[in-house]
């Protein structure tokens, strides 16, 4: 009788709500995506089965093929009762990093690994979906070939740009995808002197090392770097088998945070795609709507992601930021984490789910522990509180943090970086909000962009970094050649002087005189917090 393979220590399998080999999961060794996955699971929130390679393979990727492709895949294969590389029933996975600390768009995802001429026929058998099919296919195409192949994204951006003319492309019906994906094909092969590789195995072999590899990119480590976080802790990779929110009119993806992250009101704040995949949303290279979107075209899964929301709080003690998929009609939790907020959202925050019997004292005093009064308000432009000079915006963007900033444009992070080191304030202008930007972020004094989300990575590190950010300005347009950008009726110059207002959403050109309004409330608030627990506290000080 043929003995049962040995099961590795780092690899985890993620069914029915538990860890079936081994037991000891930790947050350490499976990484912070992998473990919360697990413990939304065991909530019974619907995730995914999925098979996590653990931290402890960073440093050594190969060591884990063996094992993944002998051991782990099998045993996922029989969780969700399909094959990967089957042509009738093909598995089609996701592939996502996930460091013990999160380091949100920091390290690479791949979606629709296993996707091939072979398996095409079996996905349609699966879905009877033609257009998410070819959607699919060409997504993997172009995705794969920037962050496996080093291809350029303009190669397939170009060509998805002449395909759409103009128009959105999730109107694109399955024949114009489907030539789509040949002509990517074609550009694949020529760009990167090979064919896009049609074995399954060989997708997810290469994924995994590219997920990986993406620890040490120079974003990862300067992320690392202004964060303070140990580059020996790895991350995991996690192997989940997908849920396409590309689907038709009643699906989508979404990101969002169960409080506001720049005010921290206790309401649900969600950035939502309807027909789309979670990278659309997160990448920043795609406007998105809010929950309306969802609620609109799948009103259940809007009520079960309410429920499932409120428990996530619950279980984590914390405001969550958390990614979801609907697939026709049917909601999957793929994420949850803390939040990144604004000092203002901590205090408030805290003292809201302390009052909720959520955290004790200990817990709210910790968590505002490095704050001071004059971060408990926000800074407000100074003429919007005389009526009798009012204000003209330039254009109308969605603010993704609060706050006002003003600063001469750049356009790249080398004028960013040079014009700051000058002592000058700068407003970081791009046409997408990417997490490439980050040295640039940190210069930066705010961040405007012509396409992306409020939830997009970008703008999730911004918000960590105090930024004002504002996203999906339509009036904005760039034109790098000449270093000039029209907003709205003007046209500037790289140098020229604008303000963003992140509390309405607002451009303005020239810098505007500013104040800042404390929440006098809020701060009645936290000195009654520290009063009852027996801290002093002198003013404008941290707490002891």
């Amino acid at each position: 009788m043929k003995s049962k393979p040995h099961w590795p220590q780092q690899l985890f399998l993620l069914a029915n709500g538990q860890t079936l080999a081994p037991k000891n999961a930790s947050r350490e060794h499976m990484g912070s995506k992998a473990f919360n996955l697990l413990r939304m699971a065991q909530l019974g929130l619907p995730v995914p089965p999925a098979l996590v390679i653990g931290t402890h393979y960073t440093r050594h990727p190969e060591e884990c093929m063996l094992p993944v492709l002998s051991v782990g895949l099998p045993e996922l294969e029989k969780a969700t009762g399909q094959t990967l590389g089957d042509p009738r029933n093909p598995l089609i996975v996701s592939v996502r990093s996930g460091a013990p600390v999160s380091m949100p768009g920091m390290m690479e995802t791949l979606l629709n690994i296993g996707l091939c001429d072979k398996t095409l026929p079996g996905l349609l058998r699966q879905t009877g979906n033609p257009r998410m099919v070819w959607d699919a296919y060409r997504r993997l195409v172009a995705s794969y070939g920037e962050i496996v192949a080093g291809l350029s994204a303009s190669v397939f951006e170009d060509a998805l740009d002449h395909a759409t003319q103009g128009r959105d492309e999730r109107e694109l019906d399955f024949s114009e995808l489907r030539n789509l994906t040949r002509q990517y094909l074609v550009l694949y092969a020529e760009n990167a002197r090979h064919a896009f590789p049609q074995d399954a195995q060989e997708q997810l072999t290469q994924a995994i090392r590219a997920v990986f590899a993406s620890w040490h990119a120079p974003k990862a480590q300067a992320y690392r770097e202004l964060n303070g976080i140990s580059a020996d802790m790895g991350t995991a990779v996690t192997l989940q088998r997908m849920v396409f929110g590309n689907t038709g009119s009643h699906s989508g993806a979404g990101v969002g945070f169960t409080r506001d992250p720049s005010t921290g009101e206790p309401q649900l704040w969600v950035d939502f795609l309807v027909n789309a995949q979670g990278e659309d949303v997160v990448s920043g290279r795609r406007n998105a709507h809010g929950h309306e979107a969802l609620a609109n075209v799948a009103a259940q899964a809007w009520h079960e992601l309410e429920a499932a929301t409120k428990l996530l709080e619950l279980e984590f003690t914390d405001m969550q930021d958390f990614e979801f998929t609907v697939q026709d009609g049917a909601l999957f939790l793929l994420q949850t984490r803390t939040g990144k907020r604004t000092p203002l959202a901590t205090a408030r925050i805290a003292l809201d789910l302390l009052d909720e019997g959520v955290i004790d004292a200990a817990t709210a005093i910790e968590r505002t522990r490095g704050l001071d009064e004059q971060s408990l308000g926000t800074v407000q432009l100074a003429a919007q509180a005389d009526p009798q000079s009012p204000l003209s915006p330039l254009a109308q963007a969605m603010s993704a943090c609060s706050g006002v900033a003003s600063g001469e444009i750049a356009l790249d992070g080398e004028r960013a970086a040079e014009r700051t080191a000058s002592g000058v304030q700068v407003i970081l202008l791009r046409k997408e909000a990417e997490t490439n930007d980050i040295a640039a972020l940190e210069s930066a004094s705010g961040l405007l962009t012509q396409m992306g989300a409020r939830t997009s990575h970008a703008a999730v590190v911004a918000r960590q970094l105090g930024k004002v950010c504002l996203v999906a300005c339509a009036g904005l347009h760039i034109d790098l050649s000449s270093r000039t950008v029209s907003i709205g009726d003007q046209t500037l110059k790289e140098g020229d002087v604008i303000t963003l207002d992140g509390n309405h959403g607002h451009v303005y050109l020239g810098k505007i005189a500013t104040v800042r309004q404390l929440d006098e409330a809020l701060i009645a608030r936290w000195r009654a917090l520290l009063a009852g627990a027996g801290h002093e506290k002198q003013k404008g000080k941290s707490p002891a």
